[in-house]
């Protein structure tokens, strides 16, 4: 019984950003129903959409699981009505229809909050439903990283923009979408009247690169990424060991962790060195201490450096890959992988100390549930 047992989410979306929401509350005990098309979320077939003919989508069961599946061909007679009575029972409907075409069909937040008052409708845009771009259609990589300024910050002037990783930005305003709906559902509580909550992938990644634009805002400017070799700070970067691997510094507060960080590595001197001695020191011989360093780090093994670094009590990380990542103790403690219907999965971020969440079942097929959740009757009008 997951904190949000009880609750109906009708979903009326594809891909990522909106469904791995709605994932997340049927994580967290709502019954959240997947309408989807005849032809199916196009996120079912990720792979193939890239020449990869492999039926399965790993995607896709990450971020549909725990619901049940309905199709209802929209264009269809009777589909709309069929819609309308689902949403008369629900709590929530989630969608990332863009704004034009949810206002055709009449379920644009203002149609939808004239018919049923207490439904929380919850939108997920690429650019919000206001300006002149609201129906510009949108990826995480366009709208997410790519306009909000965080990919052109990754790498130096005048380098491409690198490769991201998929739906990462999704995921993140995923979860702002998420939080919305429970603080609308907890106003609702109190008020009796349903709420719109409106995210973006655009506002969200504006707010996860919120540390430069607030230094551009009230400075007018930023300091240009810098390669590696010449990071602003040498206690906050990145250094392979001997045995190829890498590991990250995070000693940000540097005048504190700089003597055990020395220490650590077998060179106290170098805490006392003039060039190094304080944060301004570092600053302006970034280069000079950042070779020290690497020079360093490359004579003894990832293994031998987390022995020594830890023993010091100095802040760092690995770098792992994928196959480190699933294999990693840690990650399992904080209940990081879960099994959905006898499929192994990636939890989502909230874990309940007291609430028993957790998917119950694996994601739907294609219109698994639509006769069980509609009636034969009304299945068959709202695919005529």
């Amino acid at each position: 019984m997951g904190p949000l047992h009880g609750y109906r989410v009708i979903e009326l979306a594809i891909w990522v950003a909106a469904p791995a929401a709605a994932s997340m509350l049927a994580d967290w005990g709502a019954d959240v129903i997947k309408v989807e098309s005849p032809a199916g979320d196009p996120n079912r077939y990720t792979l193939r959409h890239i020449g990869v003919d492999v039926a399965s989508s790993p995607a896709f069961a990450l971020d549909n699981r725990g619901k049940r599946g309905v199709v209802l061909d929209l264009k269809a007679r009777g589909a709309l009505e069929a819609l309308g009575e689902l949403l008369d029972e629900a709590d929530v409907f989630v969608t990332n229809l863009r704004p034009a075409a949810l206002e055709r069909l009449s379920l644009d937040p203002a149609a939808l909050r004239q018919r049923f008052p207490r439904l929380v409708v919850a939108t997920m845009t690429s650019f919000g439903w206001q300006g002149a771009e609201r129906d510009r259609p949108g990826y995480d990589l366009s709208a997410f990283w790519a306009r909000s300024g965080m990919a052109a910050r990754m790498l130096p002037a005048g380098s491409p923009p690198p490769p991201l990783r998929p739906a990462a930005g999704d995921r993140m305003a995923a979860t702002a979408l998420v939080a919305g709906i429970c603080a609308a559902l907890l106003n609702r509580a109190r008020t009796g009247q349903g709420e719109v909550v409106d995210v973006s992938l655009l506002r969200t990644g504006l707010y996860c690169n919120g540390s430069d634009l607030s230094t551009q805002l009230a400075f007018g400017k930023r300091a240009r990424t810098r390669p590696r070799e010449e990071q602003e700070s040498p206690l906050y970067n990145c250094y392979a060991t001997a045995d190829g691997r890498w590991l990250w510094l995070v000693a940000l507060e540097g005048d504190r962790h700089w003597p055990e960080l020395a220490a650590a590595l077998g060179r106290p001197g170098l805490a006392g060195d003039p060039r190094f001695a304080d944060a301004k020191s570092r600053r302006a011989n970034g280069r000079a201490l950042i070779a020290e360093l690497d020079a360093i780090f490359a004579a003894q093994t990832l293994e031998q450096w987390s022995r020594a670094l830890d023993a010091a009590d100095v802040w760092w990380g690995p770098v792992p890959d994928l196959d480190e990542v699933l294999a990693d103790p840690q990650a399992a403690a904080t209940g990081a992988w879960l099994d959905a219907g006898g499929v192994r999965s990636v939890a989502t971020p909230v874990r309940f100390w007291q609430a028993n969440g957790g998917p119950q079942r694996a994601a739907p097929g294609l219109g698994e549930h639509t006769a069980d959740v509609l009636g034969r009757a009304a299945t068959q009008a709202a695919e005529c």
